[in-house]
């Protein structure tokens, strides 16, 4: 009878502990994090087919050319795993490295508009496009990823599912931050002196 009765509390006890929740957020999480991955694979490919037909135009800034290639080779060059999800410090070496490929290449397009030969070719107009597209779809990807992070801290940092976390070893995953965080919120300086 004791038994039976140490057994019924220990169900008890285990249904609110927040272990099966734990185990569906960290694998959603894990699903989110492949998205992700997925999207700036698919950046990542497109990068080469922009850099040559850029190459094409004779008199394009090597300096941003050279920018947008480093900043590839840098950001393919990080070795990611499901496990980066757990890791603060890679997390942030990849969010960097990110950071300055999606920084180069917004300078490239921005630098693009200055030549109407590149402007008008189909086929760079086409990689924009396919750009453009693939940048919103690292924000959904990003903003879900985002989402199921959350959810999962949400119950590591609850009681009492943080009993369970804290016995489990199940730490705080780390989300997207943003960039340089100080500059956006430091107001805009307006100079209306004459230049």
């Amino acid at each position: 009878m004791k038994r039976l009765f140490a057994l019924m509390v220990t169900v008890l006890a285990l249904t609110g502990c927040g272990y099966n929740d734990f185990q569906r957020l960290d694998e959603q999480s894990k699903a989110a994090w492949s998205e992700v991955l997925n999207q700036y694979q698919r950046r990542a490919d497109l990068i080469p087919n922009i850099v040559s037909t850029v190459k094409g135009q004779a008199d394009f800034e090597q300096e941003t050319l050279t920018r947008v290639i480093e900043a590839r080779a840098k950001a393919t060059s990080i070795q990611v795993t499901p496990e980066t999800i757990n890791d603060p410090e890679a997390f942030r070496k990849f969010q960097q490295a990110q950071g300055e490929l999606s920084g180069a290449l917004s300078r490239l397009m921005a630098v693009s508009e200055r030549y109407p030969t590149l402007q008008a070719n189909q086929g760079f107009r086409d990689l924009r496009v396919q750009l453009e597209g693939t940048e919103n779809r690292i924000t959904v990807a990003r903003n879900r990823y985002i989402q199921s992070i959350q959810e999962y801290n949400v119950l590591a940092r609850s009681f009492p599912t943080n009993l369970t976390a804290m016995v489990f070893s199940y730490p705080v995953k780390p989300s997207f931050t943003v960039a340089n965080e100080e500059k956006i919120t430091a107001p805009p300086t307006v100079d209306f002196g004459k230049k």
